[in-house]
């Protein structure tokens, strides 16, 4: 047998090629998704994780007394602790205030702990030593060597600032930071948000901790923290599951397709293998040996190529992307077993699947042609009744995952329902296949009608060559509605929360004219509207500036909103003891209105009024409020430092919005960066796998074209029949894509994104599928030329003797 396998191997090298090309890209698919996904996780965590980098586990739901006995432990063992917290403190440098409820945090002592970043001079190196947040103290006359007093009284705390740093995690950043045995000293409530540990004692640490303080492992609590910025949407476990579900699916799919078609070819080869003496364990033995080494073989390669391709794609995404957004990935073992023993496996089944049917019969049998999975046949009914009901489980595990939100029911069930469809192919492909090439045969003449009754003559032959392209497609489609619906979502939602990026109020008095076009003159500015208003006093709240509204503040983000006659817009935080709808006093000065109460979230620390009511409490106005919309590139924490330094000469709040929004845009931007490089692979794996199996389908019918060009069909006739019917399998596999796409992002819409976007509405990315339907059809065509060049070139009587 060792002798029929080189001799096999010599005479149908393109089979090989070809199987071991679906391998190929089967398991370089599994090892480009482990990286990207792995880079994703960096990026979507990297604003979250930056404080806990360098942890070993961290604790939260601990007060300061219990963080201040994890900071002893670590330091009686030899380890390294720090605490993330703060506490709101009056500020002075030298006589100067810098606030009277600056926000004062720890800085850990051990570099490997220590988060933020150095802009100017050093890091305290012991008790009596502070850092400054640099964009805090913009426009303040503060410099490194002052001494800053933080805290009032006895307990009050002086230390030399001695640098400045920037904080690139807003969620436990603060203003200035102290040492911790500088902080524990204030007389003031510390509230603490968790302590990061690292070294050996992190193992045992639980076992010293007060019942209810938690011990987690770095990354486990970096997405639990991720998840509650996300509305309880855990987006990194999604990520993962439904990239490594798409992963395996696409993996086992390409192979077991390819040599679905391959060892359809080689039935008889095996039948005469018996026929001249070859025992059925001889036969199933050397198909076994020979699907290993390929599959070992080829599966190895597949680890180099996506190892290559994984890198190159992380790479483009992070040239994208702002710096330090996402990090070069590492290798995961687990990933790498898994598409290794994917990549073996599956070659051994799918090559040992139709060779052991074949020798279950008698030789005899076995020569003559296979109509076993023929639709009308036993097996083909069987067939068809295993698609059925996949597709009705399929479709009801998707409607249970609308309705409970599971990631993972809704991969159970899409794989179910495609599963389903790829089973039912030989009777869904032939059918959509003769209602369009019925009406191309009426316009392009004979070869249009030869090609496609050529489709449809071996139903199953025919599914399998439309495979590949059907889950290229289908992924591509799904990808691209889902990516435009989310960010539409995401774009509107964020429009409701923050329609402002920045407002400044003024708190005890109006802002000056001068202050107006100082904002609007900053860097990064775009435009500013001042709004005019009063200071009053609403029952229930107390007193704050009440301001007008008017459609001309087009600073807005959004569809314009605007209070009626009649309401008055509170802050959201103020709204404590008001109900929505409730009525309110508003007074100013001899003036005072009765007005209905709704929730004013995103516009700043003043409460919104209609210009009639304004022009009712009071007849002279000033400019109580600056709303300012950032131009595209700025950077949230920069322009929000910047115009902190107006506003606090001026005696104004600031509310930055922009940080916000640019948090989620950049998790919107990785994730963007992510499945794009996932459609690229996607692409690229329906391109090749047509071609591939194509050309096994042309390699297959040799003798049937032989046949044709003897019956008096030309070579050009040949190679138009056979692009024709290219193209016809690339359009009903891209229609029947598409459709299956946009379901399958519907129902991911309503079952992930709904979750954390109210509202979340589906949207058709309609130039971007009309694209998809175009290259799918070149793609067909393209992936038709060489064979069918090959096709036209063998003779009549030659084409004849082949086997």
């Amino acid at each position: 047998m060792r002798t029929v396998l080189r001799a096999s191997l010599r005479t149908h090298t393109r089979r090989y090629v070809s199987a071991a090309v679906a391998v190929v890209i089967g398991v370089a698919f599994v090892v480009v998704t482990s990286l990207l996904s792995d880079a994703t996780r960096a990026g979507l965590v990297a604003g979250v994780e930056l404080p806990y980098r360098g942890a070993d586990v961290v604790v939260s739901d601990v007060d300061a007394d219990q963080a201040e006995r994890v900071v002893d432990r670590a330091e009686a063992d030899g380890d390294s602790a720090a605490v993330l917290g703060w506490t709101p403190q009056s500020v002075r440098v030298g006589d100067a205030l810098l606030g009277e409820r600056t926000d004062v945090g720890a800085i850990a002592t051990d570099p490997d702990l220590r988060w933020q970043v150095l802009r100017d001079g050093r890091f305290p190196e012991q008790p009596g030593e502070v850092v400054a947040d640099a964009n805090s103290v913009k426009g303040e006359e503060v410099a490194i060597g002052d001494i800053v007093e933080v805290g009032t009284g006895r307990d009050a705390v002086e230390a030399t600032l001695v640098g400045l740093v920037d904080t690139p995690s807003a969620s436990v950043g603060a203003q200035l930071y102290l040492t911790w045995p500088d902080l524990r000293g204030l007389d003031s409530d510390l509230w603490v948000d968790s302590v990061v540990y690292a070294g050996p004692g992190a193992s045992a640490l639980a076992e010293a901790l007060p019942e209810g303080a938690r011990v987690q492992p770095r990354d486990e609590f970096v997405e639990d923290r991720q998840a509650e910025l996300t509305n309880e949407v855990n987006v990194l476990a999604i990520l993962l599951l439904i990239f490594a579900a798409i992963a395996l699916f696409v993996s086992v799919l390409v192979i077991a397709n390819t040599f679905s078609i391959l060892f359809a070819q080689r039935a008889r080869d095996f039948a005469l293998l018996r026929c001249v003496g070859g025992t059925r364990r001889q036969v199933l033995r050397s198909v076994r040996v020979e699907a290993l080494a390929l599959g070992l073989v080829s599966a190895l390669l597949g680890l180099g190529v996506g190892t290559g391709l994984g890198y190159a794609l992380v790479a483009l995404a992070k040239s994208a992307l702002p710096t330090g957004t996402m990090a070069f990935p590492v290798p995961s073992l687990p990933w790498y077993a898994g598409a290794l023993a994917t990549g073996v496996l599956v070659t051994v089944v799918a090559a040992w699947l139709p060779t052991r049917r074949v020798v279950r019969i008698s030789p005899l049998a076995a020569l003559r042609p296979d109509d076993s999975t023929g639709v009308r046949s036993g097996a083909g009914r069987l067939r068809v009744l295993l698609g059925v009901v996949a597709i009705a489980l399929g479709g009801a595990l998707l409607a249970l995952s609308v309705g409970a939100g599971s990631a993972a029911v809704m991969v159970a069930g899409g794989a179910a329902s495609f599963t389903g469809v790829l089973l039912l192919g030989p009777v869904l492909v032939p059918a959509l296949i003769r209602a369009v090439g019925g009406a191309v045969g009426r316009v392009a003449g004979a070869p249009a009608r030869l090609a496609a009754e050529n489709a449809v003559r071996n139903p199953r032959r025919t599914a399998a060559t439309t495979a590949s392209l059907l889950v290229g497609v289908t992924l591509t489609t799904a990808v691209l509605v889902g990516l435009a619906s989310s960010r539409s979502a995401v774009a509107d939602d964020l429009d409701t929360d923050h329609p402002v990026d920045v407002t400044l109020t003024g708190t005890d008095r109006a802002l000056s004219a001068d202050l107006v076009d100082e904002v609007g003159a900053a860097p990064g500015v775009d435009s500013t509207v001042a709004l005019t208003g009063t200071s009053a006093t609403v029952s229930g709240v107390g007193r704050l500036p009440v301001v007008a509204m008017t459609d001309d503040a087009d600073v807005v983000r959004g569809p314009q909103r605007m209070p009626e006659p009649g309401e008055v817009w509170v802050p959201v935080d103020l709204m404590d003891g008001l109900a929505d709808g409730s009525e309110v006093t508003v007074r100013a000065g001899a003036h005072s209105q009765v007005l209905r109460v709704r929730t004013g979230d995103g516009f700043g620390e003043a409460a919104l009024v209609a210009p009639a009511t304004l022009t009712a409490l009071t007849s002279t106005t000033e400019p109580w409020a600056i709303w300012v919309r950032a131009s595209d590139d700025a950077d949230a924490e920069d322009l929000g430092g910047d115009l902190d330094a107006l506003a606090r000469p001026a005696g104004a709040d600031l509310v930055n919005g922009l940080r916000d929004r640019a948090w989620v845009t950049l998790q919107l931007d990785v994730l963007t960066g992510t499945v794009v490089a996932l459609l690229g692979i996607a692409v690229v794996i329906a391109l090749i796998g047509i071609g591939n199996t194509l050309g096994l389908s042309v390699l297959e019918r040799g003798r049937e074209n032989a046949l044709l060009r003897a019956l008096g069909l030309t070579r050009r006739q040949l190679r138009a029949t056979l692009a024709t019917e290219a193209v016809l399998l690339s359009v009903v596999a891209t229609a029947l894509g598409t459709a299956i796409g946009v379901t399958f992002a519907w129902v991911a819409v309503q079952a992930l994104v709904s979750r954390a976007v109210d509202d979340a509405a589906m949207v058709l990315p309609w130039g971007q599928l009309a694209l998809v339907v175009l290259v799918a059809g070149i793609a067909g065509l393209v992936s038709a030329l060489l064979p069918a060049r090959r096709a036209a070139r063998v003779a009549p009587a030659a084409g004849l003797s082949l086997d």
